[in-house]
């Protein structure tokens, strides 16, 4: 009996979840190969330039959170699974077209300005696909198999954190830029094809859109995202969280690898390991822990209440940060020992993986069960930008102190200020309410 009830309850037995799961694993394998190589080619045709880096992430991240907001008034009154396709086609056709223009004009100089390009405009349509893709889970399945279909899909992430970066590090070795680029725009196409396939129930808004109602529809999900009081403390905590801790990934990792690895006369498996190749490593053991992390969850109920929790894990990685912080200034700012410091940061990796699938997906179950479903699509916009409103100026500074102070001063910066703020977040009466 509790056989038949299992089968029946699993999620993967819908056939919209199916579409979506598939259709995101091959996109997603896109986004992976697509980050990987534009963060090192950008610093290979740059001459190391960590700041130009930084600038475009940057300007990146700007344009995900403006193009935010336009995806969450549409993700409320348009299908979210046609925001989803249409988005899609769109970031395929420009990397196609983006390809080709990187053909016919070879320059260093212009390959950069058709990078930046491509990165402000693919990086719009992802701000209008996110919020409809993050509030079309509770259209599509029932509210007890949020937990899992998230776990799932973390699950699936953590899948290509370990696959799709293995093969993102080799094929960045093996294959021009301009062939790795048509693959990634063929994902989006397929991704596109497998959306278009999804059916559930959806009621058009009677109102025709316009700049005043779009407006009117922001104003109403951000005064009920207000009434959240403590969900509102846990987006302030988390967008200072984000501050400290995207540089240590988008910007540190990549210029560590391109100077303080690829300069070592020798390093750890450098007999089969190319430097990138190790960047590949580490998001590998990030990817493996993730996976044990959303396996356990994925069998567990949903619990009412996260934050003490999600409180305490994010402590958790601030002691693992600065663990890595000193583990660097001892054995590569003071010694020559890359390699304890290759190993360390792989077990730092492993550790932060493990912890933050802990804290992303009850947040994500309960964002999703607490909002109600014809305002998701604008909550979802409006924490997006509340979470991740000062990365842009984040990835700029980070490149800044890297160009002027180096990496122990950023890994210093980056620690001591996650750790203020996950203590802070620890003693917050409102987060303890989640």
């Amino acid at each position: 009996m509790s056989n038949k009830a299992e089968k029946i309850n699993n999620v993967f037995l819908n056939r919209n979840f199916r579409l979506v799961f598939f259709g995101a694993l091959v996109s997603d394998l896109g986004a992976t190969l697509y980050s990987f190589a534009v963060s090192f080619y950008i610093l290979e045709i740059s001459g190391n330039n960590a700041f130009l880096q930084g600038l475009y992430l940057a300007l990146c991240g700007i344009a995900v959170l403006l193009f935010t907001l336009v995806g969450g008034v549409l993700g409320d009154r348009v299908s979210k699974s046609k925001i989803m396709y249409v988005c899609d086609y769109l970031k395929g056709g420009m990397i196609l077209l983006a390809t080709l223009l990187m053909l016919l004009f070879p320059s260093a100089a212009a390959q950069l300005v058709i990078l930046f390009v491509l990165g402000i405009l693919g990086n719009m349509v992802s701000g209008v696909f996110a919020p409809a893709a993050g509030a079309l889970f509770p259209d599509i399945i029932k509210e007890e198999q949020l937990q899992q279909a998230n776990a799932y899909f973390t699950m699936k992430n953590a899948l290509q954190g370990i696959l799709g970066i293995i093969l993102a590090g080799i094929l960045y070795a093996l294959l021009p830029i301009h062939a790795l680029f048509l693959l990634v725009g063929a994902c989006y196409l397929a991704s596109g094809i497998s959306e278009m396939m999804i059916r559930y129930e959806f009621h058009p808004s009677p109102e025709r859109l316009t700049m005043k109602r779009a407006f009117r529809d922001l104003a109403d999900g951000f005064r009920y995202l207000t009434d959240q009081k403590a969900l509102l403390a846990m987006l302030a905590a988390i967008l200072f969280i984000n501050f400290f801790f995207v540089p240590l990934s988008g910007n540190f990792l990549p210029y560590f690898v391109k100077t303080g690895l690829a300069e070592a006369p020798s390093y750890l498996f450098d007999n089969f390991l190319t430097p990138e190749q190790w960047s590949s490593a580490f998001e590998v053991c990030v990817g493996i822990s993730t996976l044990i992390g959303a396996a356990i969850l994925s069998g567990r109920e949903q619990a009412d209440h996260c934050g003490k929790k999600v409180a305490g894990l994010l402590c958790a990685i601030a002691a693992v940060l600065i663990l890595l912080t000193i583990g660097y200034v001892v054995w590569v700012d003071r010694s020559s020992q890359i390699n304890v410091f290759l190993i360390s940061l792989s077990l730092g990796f492993f550790a932060i993986g493990f912890l933050v699938t802990g804290i992303n997906i009850p947040i994500s179950t309960l964002i999703m069960r607490v909002v109600d479903k014809d305002k998701l699509s604008k909550v979802n916009s409006l924490t997006s930008i509340g979470s991740q409103g000062m990365i842009p100026i984040a990835s700029v500074l980070a490149g800044g102190i890297l160009k002027v102070f180096g990496s122990s001063a950023l890994l210093a910066f980056c620690s001591l200020g996650f750790t203020v703020t996950a203590v802070a977040m620890l003693f917050n009466p409102h987060i303890r309410e989640l």
